[in-house]
């Protein structure tokens, strides 16, 4: 995948949905950053707020890297946290659609299997 080319056009359609998430998300992160604030009370409360807004970065640096090489995997993963809809894709080629689906798949997989683990050794006729 590091040699993904992309046409201008669906470079103006990437960066578009790209663009468009990431202000989505930076606007509710700094909403709960406001809320962190507003419920301040002690010095710790600061480095709390620190803390997380470290962390927010560590994460949104990683997930919303525009390079050519990663922007399907991104792209893939904005779909699946539902920041960008596939609708708003229309135009990229169909082998760079195909793969975001793919990656939208494996995280649905992946989200199923975490929400509902089951405890090893316990049937649901013991109950």
């Amino acid at each position: 995948m590091n040699h993904i080319k992309w046409s201008k056009g669906e470079k103006k359609i990437a960066r578009r949905a790209f663009d468009r998430a990431y202000e989505q998300e930076c606007a509710e992160l700094l909403a709960k950053v406001r809320e962190m604030a507003a419920a301040a009370t002690e010095p710790r409360d600061l480095w709390e707020i620190h803390d997380f807004l470290d962390d927010k970065r560590v994460e949104t640096d990683w997930k919303y890297d525009y390079r050519g090489s990663v922007l399907v995997r991104v792209l893939g993963q904005l779909v699946h946290e539902g920041r960008v809809a596939i609708e708003e894709l229309e135009g990229l080629r169909e082998d760079k659609l195909a793969r975001i689906e793919t990656i939208v798949e494996l995280g649905r997989g992946a989200s199923e299997s975490d929400e509902s683990p089951e405890e090893p050794g316990v049937d649901d006729d013991d109950a």
